[in-house]
């Protein structure tokens, strides 16, 4: 289990990191920097509020954690789908970030199904 919140920190960190490199690349323009600051707020916190559910006091603030997680991350795929249909970045720079949103709100979706159904 330690091994897989790290992975999965290390990956939101990741994908941070590089939502941050796209931002300067959008940060030319009004439009860029609105959706930039969106972008980089929400994908930013949800690698901390997953640090704030590694440390939760409860199974029901660690559930109420990961959902703010996966309400951030959903967010940010809003946010890199609107940039690509909007075609401000090319797709091909795109399509990675996307791919990982979109696997990282599976896993932190499945991991609220299961402790959820845990101790039930």
């Amino acid at each position: 289990m330690q091994n897989e919140r790290k992975d999965l920190s290390e990956r939101l960190l990741d994908f941070a990191a590089g939502i941050l490199r796209l931002v300067v690349r959008l940060n030319k323009t009004a439009i860029g920097r609105h959706i930039g600051n969106q972008l980089m707020r929400s994908a930013t916190s949800s690698g901390a509020n997953y640090e704030e559910a590694c440390g939760a006091e409860s199974k029901a603030d660690f559930i109420h954690k990961m959902q703010l997680v996966l309400k951030e991350l959903r967010e940010s795929l809003y946010w890199l789908k609107l940039v690509k249909k909007s075609g401000l970045i090319s797709d091909r720079d795109l399509q990675p970030l996307l791919s990982e949103v979109e696997e990282l709100v599976k896993i932190v979706a499945k991991s609220i199904i299961t402790a959820k159904s845990k101790g039930k």
